[in-house]
């Protein structure tokens, strides 16, 4: 069976190649726009749906296809990926010191089937002095992630605690999406 993942995400394709599932990755071509009038879970389901619709279009029948999306959300704002390094700087001011949610919006495809599900993860972010935001900002690790920080880099330095799944912080949580593909028929154990 062939698996297509949605996504150019180095993180979402190492993490699917940690659980030994055999794939191709191919970005789908939907541009991201977390300012509807959605609720932040409605945006990152969204999201992912419309990626994996993008790519599964291209495939043949009985392809499945997995989209994803990554999303933070503050006080009800949606934070995605920032737009340069004054967005980086502004988005971990934001969040430093605060309790904020992680939301990892997936979708699973194939001919009919449209499983979706949205995992959410709390984060703990500690307080940030504005010299150490410039120093991260400064190491263009934040630029290509939601929030402005990748826990499983440097950014491990900026999280207090997690309550919840550490890969949906990552971007793509391998136990709720394990669910959806075996619903399709693809086992990853």
């Amino acid at each position: 069976m062939c698996v297509i993942l949605a996504s150019s995400s180095p993180r979402r394709s190492e993490l699917l190649a940690q659980v030994k599932c055999k794939f191709h990755a191919v970005n789908s071509a939907v541009e991201e726009d977390n300012e509807q009038a959605l609720t932040p879970r409605e945006i990152a389901l969204g999201h992912a749906f419309a990626k994996a619709k993008d790519v599964a279009a291209h495939y043949p029948p009985g392809t499945v296809v997995i989209g994803a999306d990554t999303i933070v959300v503050l006080d009800g704002k949606v934070f995605g990926k920032p737009s340069n390094e004054a967005d980086a700087a502004a988005m971990l001011t934001a969040l430093s010191g605060r309790k904020h949610q992680v939301m990892t919006g997936i979708a699973v495809l194939q001919d009919e089937s449209v499983l979706l599900d949205c995992p959410v993860t709390q984060v703990y972010m500690k307080e940030l002095m504005q010299d150490s935001i410039a120093a991260y900002v400064a190491s263009g690790e934040p630029m290509d992630k939601a929030g402005a920080y990748g826990i499983q880099g440097l950014g491990a330095l900026l999280v207090e605690k997690i309550d919840g799944c550490y890969f949906n912080v990552v971007g793509l949580p391998l136990q709720a999406l394990a669910a959806l593909l075996e619903q399709v028929g693809v086992k990853l154990l």
